[in-house]
C-alpha cells in the first residue's frame, strides 16, 4: 500500500507542476516579469520565478501524505513532517523576497543569510532527527541539545544557502535537485524514513516536470524561490532520514563551488562572455561553472552552456555513485 501511496504522489506532484509552469510562464511573460538570459546572444527575456509550480505540487502530494498518516496510519510522522514543510515554506517565502525585492531594495548577502536563519526553528523546536551521530575517530556520539540547537540550524541554513549559490545555467539547479533528492530518497526508502522519502520523491517529481521547461534552451527560470526551498528540502530529508553525512557527501560540489567564492571574498562575479558563435568564455574561475567553462575550452576548444551544465551533472553523478556505494558498504 505504501508503494502505492508514494507512487501517487509522485504523480500527482509531477501533474501539477506539469500543468501549473506552462501557466506561470504566460502570467510572467504578461506581467513583464522576467530575465535576461545572460549566456546567450543577444540575452534574450526569460520568465523569472517559476520553481512556484515545483513548491504547489510538492506540498500538496506531501500535505496528502499527511492526511492519509493522519486518518489511516498511526500519526507517527505528522508533527514532523508538517515541521519540514514549515521550514521549506519558510525558506520559499525568503527566495520570494529575494526575487520580489531583491532587484528593487538591493538586498545584501548577508541579509538573505540573516533571513535564513528563520528556516531551522520549526525542525528545532520538534527536535526532529536523531542526535546520535557517528564521527571519525570517535565512533558514535550522543550530541543531546547540541543536534537540534546547533547541528540542525548549522545543516539546514548551509544547505538553503549553499544550493543557491550553484545556479544561472539552464537545467542546472533542477537537475542537480533532482539528483541529490533521488540519492537522499532511496536511502530513506532503504532505512525505513517512510516520511524523508515521500518528501524527497514529491520534490523529485515536480523538478522533473519543471526541467521539461527549464532545460536549455530554458523557457522559464527557477528563481530563489526554487533554489532556497530545494535546498531547504535537502537539509530536512536529511534531518529526518538520518542521511547528514550522505548528504553532506552529495554536497561536495557545492563545497568546492564556496571556496572559489570565498577565495575571491564573493565579490562581484565576472561575467561570463558570450562569443559569436554561442559560446561561453571566462578570464578568470570565481565559480564551478568558470572551471568547467575553461575546462572544455582548453580540451575542445570551445565550451556551450547545454556542455557545462552536462558536465557540472556528470561529475554529481559520479558523486551519487560514490555516496549509494559508501551507504551500502557500512549497512
Amino acid at each position: 500500500m505504501m508503494l502505492g501511496l508514494i507512487l501517487s504522489l509522485c504523480i500527482a506532484s509531477f501533474l501539477i507542476a506539469f500543468i501549473g509552469t506552462p501557466s506561470w510562464i504566460r502570467r510572467a511573460r504578461e506581467s513583464g516579469f522576467v530575465r535576461e538570459d545572460a549566456h546567450k546572444k543577444g540575452k534574450p527575456e526569460v520568465p523569472e520565478m517559476g520553481g512556484v509550480a515545483v513548491i504547489l505540487g510538492a506540498m500538496f502530494s506531501v500535505l496528502i501524505y499527511v492526511a492519509f498518516d493522519t486518518f489511516l496510519f498511526e500519526k507517527e510522522n505528522v508533527k514532523l513532517v508538517l515541521a519540514a514543510l514549515t521550514s521549506i515554506t519558510l525558506a520559499f517565502a525568503i527566495g520570494m523576497v529575494d526575487d520580489m525585492l531583491g532587484g528593487i531594495i538591493g538586498l545584501k548577502r548577508y541579509e538573505k543569510a540573516l533571513l535564513t536563519l528563520l528556516v531551522p526553528i520549526p525542525l528545532m523546536v520538534v527536535n526532529a532527527g536523531v542526535s546520535s551521530m557517528i564521527f571519525p575517530f570517535l565512533g558514535e556520539v550522543d550530541l543531546g541539545l547540541l543536534y537540534p540547537l546547533v547541528v540542525i540550524p548549522v545543516i539546514v541554513i548551509g544547505a538553503t544557502n549553499g544550493f543557491n549559490l550553484l545556479r544561472g545555467y539552464n537545467g542546472l539547479e533542477a537537475s542537480m535537485g533532482i539528483i541529490i533528492l533521488s540519492v537522499l530518497g532511496w536511502l530513506a526508502l532503504e532505512t525505513g524514513g517512510i516520511a524523508a522519502a515521500i518528501i524527497s520523491f514529491a520534490f523529485v517529481s515536480a523538478l522533473l516536470a519543471f526541467l521539461f521547461y527549464n532545460r536549455y534552451p530554458a523557457r522559464v527560470f527557477p528563481g530563489s524561490v526554487l533554489t532556497y526551498s530545494i535546498g531547504a528540502a535537502i537539509s530536512v530529508v536529511a534531518i529526518l532520514g538520518n542521511l547528514e553525512r550522505f548528504a553532506a557527501m552529495l554536497f561536495f560540489i557545492f563545497f568546492i563551488d564556496l571556496f572559489l567564492k570565498a577565495r575571491v571574498h564573493f565579490k562581484q562575479e565576472q561575467r561570463v562572455k558570450v562569443l559569436e558563435d554561442g559560446s561561453l568564455s571566462v578570464d578568470g574561475v570565481y565559480s564551478i561553472p568558470h572551471l568547467v567553462i575553461r575546462f572544455l575550452t582548453r580540451v575542445k576548444g570551445r565550451a556551450y552552456e547545454n556542455e557545462v551544465v552536462a558536465t557540472i551533472l556528470g561529475f554529481q553523478i559520479i558523486i551519487a555513485g560514490l555516496v549509494i556505494g559508501n551507504f551500502y558498504r557500512i549497512f
